[in-house]
């Protein structure tokens, strides 16, 4: 029976193994802007980079009960922000999400997100043949203007 056992976490070690070596996307640099009370809504951002032509097509949260996919982008002459299905990942190319493009936009706060915190994000990817891969991610929750102003001076950004 002890064989048997070692034999079953053996290969159950080496499947993870396979799973964490083939993971076609990456995912760098998550971050979620701080929030001050009352605020219902804040972004997240992050760089992705994928293996071979994929998608963003999902996102969900246990801390947060909304998370879309948004971009902002010239309407008429107004820069306008608007959820979007999913998002391209061209092979070996890096899509960064952040303040005045593309983000995530976390709905629906229940509580004021501060510096410090950290958020959980599962993204989950496709790739061409329609296979899904999920991934986890650990957003660390950064200062109101310090966060966007490090990333692109974007600090006077706002949903």
């Amino acid at each position: 029976m002890r064989l048997i056992t070692s034999s079953l976490i053996a290969l159950g070690l080496g499947s993870a193994l396979l799973a964490s070596a083939s993971a076609q996307v990456t995912v760098k640099d998550a971050w979620v802007r701080a929030t001050v009370p009352q605020q219902k809504a804040t972004g997240a951002f992050m760089q992705l980079s994928a293996a071979k032509d994929s998608r963003l097509v999902s996102v969900s949260s246990s801390a947060v009960p909304i998370v879309e996919l948004h971009e902002m982008a010239m309407d008429n002459h107004v820069m306008k922000m608007r959820q979007i299905p999913a998002l391209e990942l061209p092979a070996g190319k890096s899509v960064e999400l952040k303040p005045g493009g593309y983000h995530l936009m976390l709905m629906d706060l229940k509580q004021q997100v501060k510096v410090g915190d950290t958020l959980p994000l599962t993204l989950v990817f496709e790739d061409k043949a329609g296979k899904r891969e999920t991934v986890e991610v650990k957003a660390a929750v950064r200062a109101l203007g310090a966060a966007a102003a490090k990333h692109d001076g974007h600090s006077e950004h706002k949903h």
